[in-house]
Formats: structure tokens, sequence, C-alpha cells
């Protein structure tokens, strides 16, 4: 019989991650396992906090008291064993917290006491009689009789212009009854649906394939339009056969609605919807409808990778080369990492879906690390756009100083006439990127951060895109006094003006992180469009992937070069990714794709291979040069990023870090360290900004010792620095 539980302490305190040790009070002897959330007094005040178990003793060598568990806050455990397994290697791998870890396991909901919702519906009762067998109470048990349960009674006057007060009189005669029912937050919706459809020779070989074969990862890299939602679809039916679960990661909400419409056209309703886009009720309540079994099937972002499956037979990640599966706060953690590790500790199947894989992955399969499936043709006998580069420098040379090149107008004009659809494609929203005074070169910056700041003409300010300030453009230079303050740069906004201004009968959407702030804009972007209440969508990387528009045939991408002028080593591979991947939008139909991408750098392999469609040529140039720079995959990096509104402590501190550091990997000749420096944009919201950054073979040991040196030596500070150790992260800014 267990007597003592090992517990972590719901404190975020780096000092206080430990485990904890209480007495089980004789009432929860037998009622206490593994995974269950409880209450605890903690600290000399006793103060009542959660806590969450993750060992339980028979007997403990200990003196002195030891404090008993107060209560029991669920009848069932938030999290498993197996989980327990992950969260430890979680923590070690990603070098944070126990609580950090188990957070992500359970919906934040939780720790704000939400429970299901309920709502007091209104049923017949008996029949009226005597003084009330008349009006309004006669009408009043009509309407409840064919809206029997549904309506509460304040709905139920409100729908049907009843009065409340004759409701009431029936509740109290037993006319009427109430009954408590709880109310489902999620989507209940029903979708058309969605039919089977017969694969062709290289779908099935790849259903095949990853059903029947012993190894349980595998990258399917198929080009767009190829048919790799059809093969997850196939994969999840039989999954379903078997009675194993699936979960299916979409990199961007705005895919979300695709793959929802989609997947419960083909298998119903009972599947569950996992974003952050969901109020934290229907999180709750889609946690726990796969808690308890009621849904064989989950489609989210990464959270949706920690949903508590209990038989799962297939994880697949949707685009996996995107960025947005590696999470920037604690535990930054890798979604295809933790993918892994899921099916490496079960009977489980993991599926990289890509047609841009990234550079990590397509390493990992020459070295046979996970098995390649290759698709190089698109589905139905489509054929692959026709995508044309034009050099903007000639443009300019020829007197063309507009957004737009002179083959994209007029294909433009053509697509509009013939009633076809487009998609225009710039990764930078706002309508200017920058304000500058033409006199004297000033800049407008961000007073939080180190960053120019963007116009955005529908709300006529300046906008920081890092903290949200925002700020009246002045009349003049704050520097010189100078009335010649321009805009420029371009931004989505302008995009979307100068297309009125230029097509004005053409109806538009814009889709970018200003236009699908609210929960459901996506959906709404996404189904306009689909039914072709607009003719052309203009939008950042939520356009570039995965969308399926049959009657999209032109595709614009504005400004190629954008991703590649970044700082960062992988900023050739994002270009080539975004390049492809937009392009992969236009003639997904029957109807011929044509793709016009403009660029001032023509040259560049990146957009040359990516306008070939050419992965392989791509990957061989690629990898040589991170083997040159010593880049991942051929090493690891480890990000140390220190921040504080007190610049010289910041600055003492981190010195101090480099000094020990410095030190620490002198006689280790597989480990270099670069800095302490200035972050590429050294402020942000008031606070600035440095970094150290440690390059070779990190092994989980060294990472934790270089943890246990950062803390140790910022335990006086602690207060005024925030630190961050970001182990392989997506960007080096």
């Amino acid at each position: 019989m267990y007597r003592y539980a090992g517990i972590i302490v719901n404190n975020t305190s780096v000092q206080l991650d430990k485990i904890f040790t209480y007495k089980i009070p004789e009432n929860l002897m037998n009622k206490l396992y593994v995974g269950f959330r409880v209450k605890i007094p903690f600290g000399m005040g006793n103060k009542k906090i959660d806590g969450f178990v993750v060992e339980l003793y028979e007997d403990i060598n200990a003196k002195g008291n030891i404090k008993e568990i107060q209560s029991i806050c669920e009848a069932f455990s938030v999290f498993t064993e197996k989980d327990l397994l992950l969260i430890k290697d979680m923590r070690e791998k990603y070098l944070c917290t126990y609580l950090e870890c188990i957070k992500v396991f359970i919906p934040t909901g939780i720790f704000k006491g939400i429970k299901n919702k309920s709502e007091a519906l209104i049923y017949l009762g008996s029949k009226p009689n005597g003084k009330y067998d008349k009006e309004p109470y006669i009408s009043i048990y009509k309407v409840v009789e064919n809206n029997n349960g549904i309506y509460t009674k304040t709905a139920l006057s409100k729908e049907f212009n009843l009065s409340l007060s004759s409701i009431n009189t029936m509740l109290k005669n037993e006319f009427l009854a109430v009954q408590k029912q709880i109310v489902n937050r999620y989507n209940e919706k029903q979708y058309e649906v969605y039919s089977p459809k017969v694969l062709n020779e290289k779908q099935q070989k790849a259903v095949e394939r990853i059903l029947k074969s012993k190894d349980k990862v595998f990258l399917l890299h198929g080009v767009t339009g190829s048919g790799k939602t059809e093969i997850y679809m196939h994969l999840v039916s039989e999954m379903i056969e078997q009675n194993k679960e699936s979960i299916i990661l979409v990199p961007e909400i705005a895919l979300t609605p695709q793959m929802v419409e989609r997947f419960k056209g083909r298998f119903g309703k009972d599947i569950s919807v996992f974003h952050s886009k969901l109020s934290e009720g229907e999180r709750y309540d889609e946690w726990l409808r796969v808690k308890m079994g009621k849904v064989k099937v989950a489609i989210g972002a990464r959270s949706a990778i920690f949903l508590p499956f209990e038989n799962l037979g297939l994880i697949v990640i949707d685009e996996e080369h995107e960025g947005s599966y590696k999470s920037d706060s604690n535990p930054k953690y890798n979604a295809r990492e933790i993918g892994e590790f899921k099916c490496n500790m079960g009977d489980c199947k993991l599926v990289l879906g890509s047609a841009t894989p990234s550079i990590e992955s397509y390493y990992k399969c020459e070295k046979s690390k996970i098995d390649l499936i290759t698709i190089k043709n698109r589905a139905d006998n489509a054929i692959m756009p026709e995508i044309q580069i034009v050099d903007m420098r000639e443009e300019l040379l020829s007197n063309n100083k507009s957004i737009f090149s002179r083959d994209l107008y007029n294909f433009i004009g053509d697509r509009l006439n013939k009633k076809e659809q487009i998609i225009l494609f710039l990764n930078r929203r706002g309508y200017s990127t920058f304000v500058s005074c033409r006199k004297c070169g000033y800049v407008f910056k961000c007073n939080n951060c180190d960053i120019s700041l963007t116009y955005h003409h529908e709300g006529k300010r300046l906008v920081c895109h890092y903290c949200g300030s925002k700020q009246f453009i002045p009349n003049t230079c704050p520097k010189c006094g100078s009335k010649y303050v321009k805009y420029f740069g371009v931004g989505t906004e302008k995009i979307e003006q100068e297309i009125n201004k230029v097509f004005p009968s053409a109806k538009t959407l814009r889709m970018d992180f200003d236009t699908t702030r609210s929960k459901n804009s996506y959906e709404n972007i996404y189904k306009d469009f689909k039914a072709g209440k607009a003719d052309i969508l203009i939008g950042t990387q939520m356009v570039a992937k995965g969308l399926d528009f049959k009657n999209v045939t032109l595709v614009g991408v504005i400004a190629a070069d954008l991703s590649l002028n970044l700082p960062d080593f992988r900023s050739t591979e994002r270009t080539f990714q975004l390049i492809t991947q937009v392009s992969g939008r236009a003639g997904r139909g029957e109807k011929a794709g044509k793709v016009i991408v403009q660029t001032y750098n023509p040259d560049n392999y990146s957009i040359r291979y990516a306008c070939d469609n050419d992965y392989s040529n791509f990957y061989k140039e690629e990898i040589n040069i991170r083997y040159t720079m010593d880049y991942p995959p051929f090493s690891e990096i480890l990000l140390i990023n220190m921040s504080s509104k007190n610049e010289n402590i910041l600055i003492k501190s981190i010195q101090n870090v480099g000094i020990y550091l410095k030190n620490k990997i002198e006689k280790d000749d597989k480990i270099k360290m670069l800095g302490p420096c200035p972050c590429q944009i050294s402020k942000i919201k008031e606070l600035y900004r440095w970094q150290i950054i440690l390059k070779g073979k990190i092994t989980r040991e060294f990472g934790e010792s270089v943890r246990k040196i950062v803390y140790d030596l910022l335990k006086d500070v602690y207060n005024d620095i925030r630190v961050s150790i970001d182990m392989n992260p997506n960007s080096l800014l």
C-alpha cells in the first residue's frame, strides 16, 4: 500500500524544480495514482496550491514532519505513466522544468476551475389544465412540445417572443420542467460528405508501405497536389478499423478549417479539433472528449500532439518543414521529436509529409534513420504549374515602377476576364514597411524595440510588429524638422489597395495576421474564397501551404527576396520552401496553372531550384554549405538569450556567463562559442537582448551543465534578467 507520494508543485520557480514528498492520508489511500492533480499545503504559510503526483512510495527514509495531501482535484489522472516518461525526457532535452513540461499535457482551463458547461433546458411537464388551459399557456406548451429540451427559458422567450413571466408560471405549476444538460462547446457542425477517392498507384504503394513496414517513421515527400491528404485519410481509416487513434497536425490554424471539412466529411463529426483560437472552455471539452475515449481522430496545431489518446496508432505531421512546429516558449519542444518519442514508446507510426522537406529530415533519410517515400507527380494527372521568373531590375530599367511586373499585371487581367481566381503572396503585412525622412534619412522606430515601425493604412497608424505599440505619424521629422516624410516598402495592405486601384472590379480578400485576429476569421476567409466570393486572395505565408482551391490558376510572388535577405543560416531553405509551396496553389484543378515570381536576385540557387521544382539539387547544394559551415544537421546549436530593462546589469551578467562557458569548452574542440554579443534585434518590449551561441556536439549532460552554470551565476540578479535557453532554435535573430 502506498503511503507517500512524490509531487511536483505548481510553482514556476526554477529553484523549486524538484520532487517533494507528501504523506497520503488514509481516506485517499488506494485512490491516488500517478498523474493525479491534488491540493497540497506548501511553504511556511501552508498555502493551498496544486501539485502533480509523479511517484508513489510504500515507505521512505525521512525525518521530521511530512505534510499531508489535502484532496484530489479530479477523479482521473491528467497525465499517464507513459506521459511521465515523455515529461522526464523533455525536461532533459529542452532544458526546462518538470512543471513546464507537465502543463503542455493539460488544458489551461483546468487551473481556472473550468468544468463541463451545463444549461437549464426546458422540457414538457403535465398538460395545462383548469384556468391555465388557455392562451398564452397553450401556445407556450405547443412551442416547447416542438422544441423539447433545446432552449433555456430565456432563449425560449427571446426566440419565440413568449412571455417570461408566463413561462415561470408554467414552471411553478409543473406544466414545464427544467433539466440541467451538459452543453458541448465544440464544433458539432455537419459537413458535406467527402467520399473516399480511388488512390492512384503511387498513393496506394505509399499507404501499403507505411502500414506493412516495420519502420515507425516515414517522410512522405510528395510534390504539391500529389494527394498526400488522401493518403493520410486512408491511413486514418485503417487505424479506425484497428480500433486505434490518430493525430493529424497542421502548421497553421488557417489550414485547420480545410482539414476539418475533409475529415469530418469523411469520418463524421466525432473528430476533435484542437488549436489556440479555441476558448479555454472549448479546449477543455475537446481534451476531455479525447480523455474519455469519445473520439478517434484529432486535428490541430502543434499542441495537439499531447492530447491524451490511450491507443495511438498514427501521427501525421503535415508540412513537416514548417517552423511553427517548434515552440518558442518553455518547453521549447519540436513536435517532430515528440512524435518520434511517442512512436518509439508504442505501436504507432509517424508520417512526416511535405513537398519541401526540412534539410534535417531529408538528411535523416539519407542516413537511413527515416524511411523515404517519394511521389513526383500530381494526383488525377494534373500538371505542375508553369513558373516564370521576372527580374524586377529589368522592370525598373523599362521605367516600370509599379509593384506588379508587366507580365503579372497582364496575367491578372487575363484571369479576371476568364473568371478564374488568383493568389498574390507577399510575406509582409501592413501598408508600408517603414517610414523615413527623405531629407536626413531618419527612420521612425519603436520606442520599446530596436525595430522600424510599419505603417498600417486602415488605422492610419505606425505599428510595431513586435510589441504592438501604435503611434500617429508626425507631419515633420523629429530629427531635422523636415516635412519630407515618406512611406517606403510594401505590405499586404498596399497590395490590396493597388489591386483595387488598377483592377477596380476585382473582389479581394486578405489573409494575414491583421485580418485573422478574431475567432472564426480564418474559416470565414477560406470559405468565402472557396465559394468564389472573391477573385483575388492576398496574403502572407498563411496562403503559401496546404490550401486547395480548384479555380486558382495564377499565383503571383510579389517579392521572392524577402526571406532570402535575413541574416540566418536557414534563409535560403525558407525561401525555397515558400516559393515552392505558394507556387503549388496554382493549377490544382483541371485548368493549367501559372506562377510569376518577382525578384531582384534571379540567379540565387534557392529561387532557381524552386522555380524548377527541383528539391534534389537544392538539397545537394544546401547540404554542402551546411557541412562547410558546420550547421545542422552536422552540429547542434544551443542558444542562450538574456534580456533585461537594465542594459548594464545585462551586459555584465552575460559576459560573466561567457567567461565561465569559455573556460568550460576550452579543451573541447567539438564545441565552439559565438558571443556574448547583442542580438540582431537588440531590443524588444523595452528589454535589451544579448546572446551566446554554442555550436557543435552538444550532449544532454553538457546542456544540463550549461543550464546549471547560467542559473547559478544569475541567482542574485534573477529578478532583473530573463533567460531563454533553446536547443536547436528556429532562428538566431
